[in-house]
């Protein structure tokens, strides 16, 4: 996916547990599918970029019902969830994440006074993969943490550096101890 993504002319970084894995550099558990992120300003791209994929919104998030991703159609918040597949036949393979952004700030869609130059958003592994800075994905896992992302925690937590984890420590509805 990072190779068909490399050809992308926006930003975009893996994130879920495959962006963990990647900071600490080893697989730590299966994974059902591979989640990326892009602002919401890059939608026209990404859609023109997986023309040729099956694409479905979450609409209403969270809710489990699934409407087609047509050419052209521009999703507004709360639509943030996009479901990949190669084609109508194939399995789901990649969750995409739409995310906020105005001009260089990156805005996080569940508490918008939570900011972060996007410069700031990502870091890239050894092979030149972006992915999201692990204190930004744990704080979306801590919404609501499952067994694995108490494991994707507790993986990362020692390479986390003292700004990441203050950052993480001070963020609003985060449930992770950060001692």
């Amino acid at each position: 996916m990072a190779a068909f993504f490399a050809k992308a002319d926006f930003p975009w970084w893996i994130a879920g547990g495959y962006a963990i894995e990647l900071a600490v550099g080893r697989e730590l558990r299966a994974h059902g599918d591979l989640d990326v992120l892009v602002l919401r300003r890059d939608q026209d791209l990404v859609r023109e970029l997986l023309a040729d994929w099956d694409l479905y919104v979450a609409d209403p998030p969270g809710q489990g019902k699934l409407q087609p991703w047509r050419p052209g159609k521009i999703l507004r918040p709360p639509l943030h969830d996009i479901w990949c597949r190669r084609n109508a036949k194939a399995p789901w393979s990649m969750q995409l994440m739409l995310d906020e952004a105005e001009d260089t700030q990156w805005v996080s869609r569940r508490t918008p006074e939570i900011r972060l130059p996007i410069d700031q958003l990502a870091r890239t592994s050894e092979t030149g993969i972006p992915y999201l800075a692990p204190e930004v994905q744990l704080f979306y896992k801590a919404k609501a943490t499952r067994d694995k992302d108490q494991t994707d925690f507790e993986a990362v937590l020692p390479l986390l550096d003292a700004s990441a984890r203050v950052w993480l420590a001070v963020k609003p509805r985060v449930s992770w101890s950060v001692s």
